[in-house]
Order: structure tokens, then sequence, then C-alpha cells
């Protein structure tokens, strides 16, 4: 037996350029049938498709609502989160496909090839159509016993899909687990991993008494210490900035600075683009200067 339709308590819209009129649409419809609606407006479609997941990953009580050019971005987004079934319908028939068979709880609408009364068509198709329920494809035929019995099974192992593998699905996971950094062949002692390119994020380490020589890069980055102690000295702004455990440093894009690592030291770097590296010194050269100023602060502090 299909259960009786029931409508979420709320439902989260949110849409990227292409889409937003069409969401503006649906939502305006939603709120005729008083229903709650929590419209995050406009963003990126991997944006407005990836909150709209992580909130409905949340609450079962709450569906989602995601619309861009295709319908296509936002329900790949949206589906990242667990817990979330997001289908891109483009007909009443689809809306009825992805309720019944798969318990859509995110719908995602295409802004380009969809009108908004066919769109609010499928809608009220998407709201109105119970889990396990006669659809078109069975030919609004009852379920064989084989499908029936998969659909009864079906929201208790669907989320389970994933769990228990053999692979992490998180990198720092993964780096937690067994952190195998790569050397950096540019600076003796150093060692990285990249986690994520273009922008680019990176767990970076340094045995005790490594140096920076004094460089660039095409890109500003931001950096926070997980262990250890370090100086920057940004040549560009003539400042020095002494770090530890727990401290955050940006480098804006050009600034010519240079490091010394007082201790074996860890911490986690983004760049804004692609990781890149221009030396402006030698490795000597940055020795002496650094020696020169930690000699002259030492004496004065004394």
């Amino acid at each position: 037996m299909a259960a009786e339709p029931t409508r979420p308590a709320k439902i989260i819209a949110a849409a990227d350029d292409f889409g937003t009129p069409l969401k503006d649409a649906l939502v305006a419809h939603l709120r005729s049938l008083s229903i709650e609606v929590e419209d995050l407006g406009t963003s990126s479609y991997y944006s407005a498709g990836a909150e709209v997941g992580r909130r409905v990953s949340q609450s079962s009580a709450v569906r989602g609502l995601v619309a861009c050019g295709t319908g296509a971005g936002v329900s790949i987004f949206a589906n990242k989160f667990p817990g979330v079934y997001a289908a891109t319908c483009l007909t009443p028939s689809d809306a009825i496909n992805a309720r019944s068979i798969n318990n859509s709880n995110v719908l995602a609408v295409s802004g380009k090839y969809t009108t908004p009364e066919a769109a609010i068509e499928i809608l009220d198709t998407w709201l109105n159509t119970p889990f396990k329920s006669a659809c078109p494809a069975n030919e609004g035929e009852p379920w064989p016993r084989e499908i029936q019995t998969f659909l009864d099974h079906s929201l208790v192992e669907m989320p389970e899909i994933g769990k228990g593998g053999a692979f992490d699905t998180c990198a720092v996971c993964c780096l937690v687990k067994n952190r195998e950094l790569n050397p950096i062949e540019l600076i003796p002692g150093g060692s990285m991993k990249i986690v994520r390119e273009t922008p680019t994020s990176a767990f970076v380490r340094f045995k005790a008494g490594s140096v920076e020589p004094a460089h660039h890069h095409t890109f500003g980055h931001d950096l926070v210490v997980l262990e250890g102690k370090k100086s920057v000295w940004n040549l560009t702004k003539e400042e020095r900035y002494d770090l530890t455990v727990g401290d955050y440093l940006f480098t804006p894009a050009g600034d010519v600075h240079r490091v010394k690592y007082h201790e074996d030291t860890e911490f986690f770097i983004k760049w804004d683009g692609h990781w890149d590296m221009f030396f402006d010194e030698d490795l000597d050269t940055a020795k002496k200067a650094i020696d020169k100023d930690l000699t002259l602060t030492n004496s004065t502090v004394s």
C-alpha cells in the first residue's frame, strides 16, 4: 500500500541566476498554498544546491526546491549530502516517478527549459505524490512483489550505501590516518600534501631550522598553524609575524616574504588560485638576513 501524501512542513528554496525567475514563481505558488518557504535567494548553482542539500539533510520535516539553467547542476550538489534525494524533473511524469520510486525530497527544475505554468504543475505533482504509489515508470500499475520489497526496504538501505568501504571520502580524514606529505623539492626540510587544487588547499610541514627564502605567489594565501612555531617576514610591508599553534596569517598576492621555522611546524594553507612559487633571493642570503634580524631582536629584548 502506498503511503498517504504528506506535504512538508517547510521548503528551503534557492537558485542561480538562470533559475531565479522560475524559483520566484514557484515560491509564490507555495506560499499561496500556505506552505512555509525559506527563500535563500540567488547564488552560484553549486552554492545554491549545496546549501539547500545541507539544510534538507538536517531535518526530515524539510524538503528543498532548487533551480538553475538545466536543473542538473543544483541537483548534483544537493545530492552531496546524506539523506538527500534530489531529482531534476522536466515533466509531471518525472515528478511522479521521483517521488514514488525514490522518495525525492529535493525538486530541481530548469529555468531555461520550463515555463512557470509547467513548473507549477510539476511542483504540485511532486508535492502530492506519495512514496511507493503507482507511477508512469510502471504504467500506473501496482508494483510487482520484488519491486515492492525493494521499495519497502529502500529508505533504510539507501543511506547505508557508501558506508564502510575501503576508501575514505574525506581527504582530511585520510590525512589524519595516514598523513604522508611529499617533499617540496624547491625548499629543503619542507613537505606538502595538496588536498584541493585551484583554489588550492594543502597541509604543509617543515623541520625545525628550515628557511624559505624570500619569494612570492601569483595568488594570496591564508594559513593556520596546527603545530610548532614560525616567523614570517613580509618584506613588501616591512612587517614580521611570529606565529604559533592556532595563529592565522593572510599574505596578499605578490607580497614578497621569507620564513623561518623555529620548531617542527605544520600548517594548513589555502591559495586563492593555483599554487606557484617565485624566488626573490637564494637560501644563503635568506639565512643571513634572518640571523641578523633575530640577533638584533634578541639583543633588544635582553
